[in-house]
């Protein structure tokens, strides 16, 4: 079997320290800060979110393809195979860059074996998505049968999130100018996930934080596949009492499951804003 490499992108929010411990390579996306310009991830998460709260207005750039050609050539030079899971086309054009590279490098590369995932995911729902193909890989799958699981399964990968500034949601055209300042005087919170077709979409609203939070709770018992052996991510955006609450609620209903928090990246984070929260597992459909 030949040895194979994954590859991710920063859209999945991965660490360096999580990315590291599962054995994959991320390539970043890039912020516009000012005249600044910054690969995903070079800022500590609490600066940059008090950048966010200072109103610091941040823009984000997808992976061309040129990077991702310098990121997977080195990889295919030594031999290996590769297998590229990219942040959902639904939301960048980080994945047809991917994807285009991939299509290139194959032509270059005929005798190694070069596969792209459009994950459809973002966040740490991509990053979970990953680390389960990892996890596949440190099993002894091979790369046909880690490719057919993602393609098998990523749609069962589930993204619930809500928000605690709809203005940053206001300034993305998730909603308009009224819903985020009438929503913000009742506080009303959005109850939102991404769809099949990897775009983000506000299912509901609930009245309050907390009860925004338990919402989230809730759809584990809804539609989880065997929730009591999942493995649940959760991301954050400087809020991390909010994400061990909702750690607290999970681990007391399903004793002994694993449950990793961490932030919310910088460009995910610099369209949802200081806040948000997400949860994402395996479920019987998104």
């Amino acid at each position: 079997m030949s040895e194979y490499v994954i590859v991710t992108d920063s859209g999945s929010d991965l660490s360096a320290t999580l990315a590291a411990s599962l054995g994959v390579t991320v390539v970043p996306l890039t912020l516009q800060i000012g005249e600044e310009s910054k690969f995903d991830g070079d800022l500590e998460p609490k600066a940059f979110y008090d950048l966010l709260r200072a109103k610091t207005v941040i823009t984000t750039s997808a992976v061309n393809m040129d990077r991702f050609m310098e990121a997977f050539r080195p990889h295919l030079a030594a031999g290996k195979d590769l297998l590229y899971i990219g942040f959902s086309s639904g939301l960048s054009a980080t994945y047809t860059a991917g994807r285009n590279a991939v299509e290139e490098l194959r032509a270059e590369f005929p005798d190694r074996k070069i596969y792209a995932v459009d994950s459809l995911c973002a966040s740490l729902g991509q990053g979970l998505l990953v680390a389960h193909a990892a996890k596949k890989r440190d099993g002894g799958a091979s790369i046909e049968d880690v490719y057919a699981f993602l393609e098998e399964n990523k749609l069962h990968l589930a993204h619930w999130f809500t928000v605690d500034d709809l203005f940053f949601l206001k300034r993305g055209g998730r909603v308009s100018a009224a819903t985020a300042v009438l929503g913000t005087m009742l506080a009303i919170k959005p109850l939102m996930h991404v769809d099949n077709e990897g775009h983000l979409i506000r299912v509901s609203t609930v009245r309050g934080r907390r009860a925004s939070i338990d919402a989230i709770f809730d759809k584990i018992a809804a539609s989880a596949i065997a929730p009591e052996g999942q493995l649940y991510y959760i991301c954050h955006g400087d809020c991390l009492d909010d994400a061990e609450y909702l750690a607290g609620k999970i681990r007391a209903a399903y004793p002994g499951v694993e449950v990793m928090i961490d932030y919310t990246g910088t460009v995910i984070g610099s369209h949802s804003g200081p806040g948000t929260l997400a949860l994402f597992f395996l479920a019987t459909e998104r």
